[in-house]
């Protein structure tokens, strides 16, 4: 279960990095690679469809990260324990039983006759 566990975290941790690359790379005014490196024109060098790209890499990488989180919580789920069963039916209650003195092991005081 711990390797398993650790892959999958592993993997998290990759995919959460690149989306973090892959949403700073976007330029929110919709430039994004296309006007950084393409220079004015986006039909340079073939870079026209970047923004599609890196939209679609936004939404895949984010339904990987769900799926990965979705998957480590039901492999490495443990199974809660089964609830103690109580009796619903009439109990029976026995008084406890009752606890007698000890005999005692002392002699009985010899009677000395008093002396006048």
């Amino acid at each position: 279960m711990d390797t398993i566990f650790t892959l999958l975290m592993v993997l998290i941790m990759i995919a959460s990095i690149l989306l973090v690359i892959v949403v700073m790379a976007q330029n929110p005014k919709g430039g994004g690679l296309s006007s950084t490196f393409g220079g004015a024109s986006s039909a340079q060098f073939g870079v026209q469809r970047t923004n599609d790209f890196m939209e679609k890499s936004t939404w895949t990488l984010g339904a990987v990260i769900i799926v990965l989180i979705l998957i480590s919580v039901v492999v490495t789920g443990k199974p809660k324990q089964a609830a103690p069963v109580i009796p619903t039916g009439p109990t029976k209650t026995e008084a406890p039983a009752k606890q007698t003195a000890p005999a005692s092991k002392t002699t009985a005081p010899v009677n000395v006759p008093a002396t006048k």
